[in-house]
């Protein structure tokens, strides 16, 4: 089990730091956006440090969640994004909910499988 959850948590680490690369450097094609996605993604456009923040927290999350050591702080550090990518396939772009939810529920089987580690925060 302790290799399926490091292979997972590999690529699921490996997404995010794909696309955060991808937010810097514009290597993946994007296909024509409806015009309802079209208008999330100007208004996002729209404000200069956004996509930088964001692509620099995609690349430093999944880079600690690939690593089993600091996987617990890769978990909370990705979970806003992951948050923000499920509620726009929830509200605007059903067709990829499948895709978003199986990652959502990985970060949160990470959180939960870390929880001992988050303890000290809280109490």
């Amino acid at each position: 089990m302790k290799i399926v959850k490091t292979i997972i948590c590999v690529l699921f680490g490996l997404m995010f730091i794909n696309g955060g690369l991808n937010k810097f450097f514009n290597y993946i094609p994007v296909p024509e956006l409806p015009a309802d996605q079209l208008k999330v993604m100007t208004a996002m456009m729209t404000i200069p440090w956004l996509m930088p923040l964001l692509a620099t927290m995609e690349i430093i999350g999944g880079i600690l969640f690939a690593i089993p050591k600091t996987r617990a702080l890769g978990a909370v550090v990705v979970f806003p994004i992951m948050a923000g990518i499920l509620l726009h396939h929830i509200a605007v772009a059903p067709e990829g909910i499948i895709m978003a939810a199986v990652l959502f529920l990985i970060n949160i089987w990470i959180i939960a499988d870390n929880w001992s580690k988050y303890k000290p925060m809280i109490s």
